[in-house]
């Protein structure tokens, strides 16, 4: 694991903070940034507790304008991959990795079409609140690519998801329980924000 504390982690939330949130959001895909402060943690526990960051090749599905992508990029990752099926999203996340002189591939696709092996994937996947279990979907990609994943639930989610993690033989923990603020986005929305209970469950594939 590494010994070296290359970047503060207020340093490294202050340059994520800093990363726009999607331009231009949609509903269907569920479109939350990860609030700067959460993401640093997950980097941090990833890099710092588990050793899964500095070194390692990093793949983060469904990356949005690339936080999490970049993040491990500043941690050290030997390489970063992100993931998107929204290209306006990735249009941003290029942008932002060209300004803050960060390398990371930006790859426009859907997930279930992806292919390799990578040390450590991360992800802020949906809900599957507007798609049903469409949280699996990314879980299941992830055990696709992966044997280390950080990936962010509902909290009143998590013990169906362990369950079916246990049955792919995959052992979930939870490393992180918090709330992360909704902001007025969609038209379905009836407050100006309000708080979502959240779990950071770290995922190690073991067969």
């Amino acid at each position: 694991m590494p010994t070296e504390i290359p970047v503060r982690k207020r340093d490294l939330e202050m340059t994520l903070q800093g990363i726009d949130p999607h331009p231009n959001p949609k509903a269907l895909l569920e479109q939350y940034t990860i609030p700067a402060k959460l993401a640093a943690q997950i980097l941090f526990h990833a890099c710092y507790t588990y050793g899964d960051i500095s070194g390692k090749s990093v793949i983060d599905l469904g990356t949005g304008t690339g936080r999490l992508a970049l993040g491990a990029v500043m941690l050290g990752a030997k390489s970063v991959v992100g993931v998107d099926i929204d290209l306006d999203s990735l249009q941003t996340a290029a942008e932002t990795s060209r300004r803050l002189n960060l390398e990371v591939s930006w790859v426009n696709s859907d997930i279930t079409s992806l292919q390799g092996k990578f040390d450590t994937v991360l992800m802020n996947p949906p809900f599957g609140t507007k798609i049903r279990h469409n949280d699996l979907k990314f879980l299941h990609a992830a055990l696709n690519l992966g044997r280390r994943i950080y990936s962010i639930h509902k909290s009143t989610t998590t013990p169906f998801i362990s369950r079916w993690l246990k049955e792919k033989k995959a052992e979930p923990e939870s490393i992180i329980k918090t709330e992360i603020p909704i902001a007025h986005q969609f038209t379905f929305h009836r407050r100006k924000r309000y708080f979502v209970e959240v779990e950071v469950i770290r995922i190690l594939r073991t067969a």
